[in-house]
């Protein structure tokens, strides 16, 4: 034996929605929020997560960047043009170099660099010592230092001109650079020594102390510095403006007159931030004076350290459980693509503004990964509340409303239920005749009646109705059930007047469509009645099958009202009830007062009047009033000029002329005479 089914009460059904809807959803969010922080922050730290920073900061910081500092190095390029012109292999005499230091400083050069390393004797002293006679305090030397890997250990192996040239009082730079691991130069060696600190210091500036993390902010490509071949400052007097040199550092080394690309390499050139774009490397003498310009103008950008950067990620993944703390929906999408919009434009303004570079790569990973997450957590979490509930239910409700409850369950009550009303019947007029002219096309005549449906039932549920059943060509509706709508008669009726739009406007596509045919077009008509008053709204039908539907009086008016619409020429009549609540909404007037079929009382009748004047109005109602007192006594021209008045109730006023027309002889039959 199988014990019996317990019986749906109200208190069961809100302990079922109660335990469907509140599951351990903020708990999941907390896991997974705290999951995806802890895995982008760990992959953060990693190295090839390092290199995708690295580029993310490659883009960003040629955006809107500083332009070239005025009176900055001039660059004192070792090129081709000079190879040529001196007619001698690399490397030159030094005494050539002693030369140039000379022309330099009768030029005006406040500080000299030379980005060449002196390390070995030359082959002819002599030339060492001209160079040592040229040297002095306002002269920088590069030197190198390298960091050798073996097995057994690590050594750094310091490079540096031979004494005789700083015994003179030339300084000693360090020129070495740091390479990324994607083979970029980005950051200012972190040497108190280096090649464009120790320039600095002689020129009489105050440069910054680099730092480990100093990352280099660019000005442009290659040849972005002013740069002179090494020839022309040999004798700047022939072949450079006066006043080139006067009071500027100068950068001495290797640059091509063209240059390199990244397959070709060179010598002492480098891929920057830049060669994104430009795809050419760029020469060390002009590295070193874009390091130079970084340090003294406070340039240079600090890279955030793994503190800063994780604490970044936890924001974004705790500003992305904000964001989807109550639910998730397809504005999740908006949010996600805003959030990452906002976390870029918050990187660029650090950067850019504070000087600190913060990756918007972690943050952003982290916020999309806990909104986009969440999101799905949801969806499979709808899913299956939704399969709970229809398995719940699915013996108790309709398809239709087992949709409706598992959307928001705390919405709906089981069985039936006294409400106030408002209730619509939509027919087609003539469909009979239609049909039957189509009777050899029923594919025809489907595709037609769905044509119409369609819009019709697009009013209803665009203006929070209900839709109760199709009965052929027929549509009912109804308002306030089983949600509640305090405005009900008023969406009804305007549902009523978007539906009478949408089939002026299908007309319009019929009529279209057969005259591109060559047919005869077919104009549908519609009656529409509304009425609100009193039913019992609930689940109607068998024990095995039923639907959610309503009865009552106030259901029979209205069905009996839009039956009336077509003997009174007009697409749509309102019950009383219905016409008080949407009186201040619309232009609403009576037009008669009948006795429907099954009612005993008299019902008065009302419809719409848009775009009639104050003064027709007023014309009809006393019409009215007349026609209650005495229909007898009407004139017939009163009925000429409102038909003229008021042209949307035409067919109405020629009905009533016509039934005062009959009621005028039938009284002059019966008059003794």
């Amino acid at each position: 034996m199988h014990a019996p089914r317990p019986a749906l009460t109200r208190k069961r059904l809100s302990a079922i929605v109660d335990r469907i809807r509140h599951g351990p959803r903020r708990a999941k969010l907390v896991a997974l929020t705290v999951f995806v922080a802890a895995l982008v922050s760990l992959a953060s730290l990693t190295g090839s997560w390092s290199l995708a920073d690295l580029r993310a900061y490659d883009y960003l910081s040629i955006i809107g960047r500083p332009p070239l500092p005025e009176k900055g190095p001039i660059i004192v390029a070792i090129d081709e043009p000079s190879m040529a012109e001196i007619g001698s292999q690399w490397p030159w005499p030094r005494a050539l170099h002693a030369r140039l230091i000379r022309s330099l400083r009768k030029a005006g050069a406040r500080a000299i660099a030379l980005d060449v390393i002196f390390a070995e004797p030359a082959v002819d002293p002599e030339n060492d010592r001209a160079l040592a006679e040229a040297l002095g305090p306002d002269v920088v030397l590069a030197g190198d230092q390298t960091l050798i890997q073996t097995p057994q250990a690590e050594q750094f192996v310091r490079t540096e001109p031979l004494a005789l040239f700083t015994e003179k009082g030339a300084k000693v730079g360090i020129a070495s650079v740091n390479l990324s691991g994607d083979g970029t130069l980005r950051q200012i060696p972190a040497y108190p020594d280096g090649f464009a600190v120790t320039l600095a210091t002689i020129a009489g500036a105050d440069p910054q102390t680099p730092q480990r993390r100093t990352l280099i902010q660019t000005f442009g490509a290659a040849r972005t510095y002013p740069t002179v071949s090494y020839y022309q400052a040999l004798d700047p007097e022939n072949f450079l403006p006066e006043g080139t040199f006067r009071d500027r550092v100068v950068i001495v080394g290797l640059s091509l007159q063209n240059a390199p690309s990244i397959a070709d390499g060179g010598a002492d050139a480098f891929a920057t931030s830049d060669t994104v774009f430009s795809r050419g490397l760029v020469a060390g003498a002009e590295i070193q004076a874009t390091i130079y310009d970084n340090l003294i103008h406070g340039l240079a950008i600090e890279r955030a350290g793994a503190p800063i950067a994780v604490s970044a990620v936890l924001l974004a993944a705790l500003a992305a459980a904000l964001a989807v703390f109550k639910s998730t929906s397809w504005r999740t999408l908006g949010y996600g693509a805003g959030a990452l919009a906002l976390i870029f434009l918050v990187s660029y303004g650090l950067m850019r503004f504070g000087h600190l570079f913060i990756s918007p790569l972690g943050p952003g990973l982290a916020f999309l990964s806990v909104a986009v997450g969440q999101a799905g957590i949801d969806y499979a979490e709808e899913r299956r509340r939704r399969r709970e509930i229809t398995r719940a239910f699915s013996q108790y409700l309709s398809p239709a409303l087992v949709e409706r409850l598992a959307q928001d369950p705390s919405q709906l009550k089981l069985g039936g239920e006294r409400r106030t009303l408002t209730i619509l019947f939509c027919d087609v007029r003539g469909f009979t005749t239609i049909s039957e002219n189509m009777k050899d096309d029923p594919e025809g005549l489907t595709t037609l009646i769905n044509r119409l449906l369609t819009p019709l039932s697009e009013a209803v549920l665009n203006r929070s109705g209900t839709i109760d059943k199709y009965i052929g060509d027929c549509l009912m509706a109804f308002w306030n059930a089983p949600l509640d709508d305090p405005d009900h008669a008023v969406h009804a009726v305007q549902a009523a007047r978007d539906m009478l739009a949408a089939l002026e406007q299908l007309n319009v596509e019929l009529e279209a469509e057969a005259k591109a045919a060559g047919r005869q077009p077919k104009v549908l008509r519609i009656g529409i009645g509304i009425n609100t008053g009193e039913c019992v709204v609930g689940n109607m039908g068998s024990a095995r099958r039923f639907d959610y539907s309503a009865l009552g009086d106030a259901v029979n008016l209205a069905s009996r009202l839009e039956g009336a619409s077509k003997d009174y020429g007009i697409p749509l009549l309102l019950g009383e009830r219905t016409a008080g609540l949407a009186t201040a909404k619309f232009p609403i007037v009576e037009i008669d007062r009948i006795t429907v079929k099954g009612r005993s009382t008299v019902s008065p009748v009302f419809t719409l009047t848009e775009g009639a004047s104050e003064a027709a109005l007023a014309q009809h109602r006393g019409y009215l009033d007349a026609k209650y007192r005495d229909a007898t006594g009407i004139d017939e021209a009163l009925l000429h000029a409102l038909k003229s008045a008021l042209p949307s109730l035409e067919h109405y006023y020629e009905r009533e002329g016509e039934r005062l027309t009959a009621r005028k002889r039938h009284s002059a039959t019966n008059d003794p005479i």
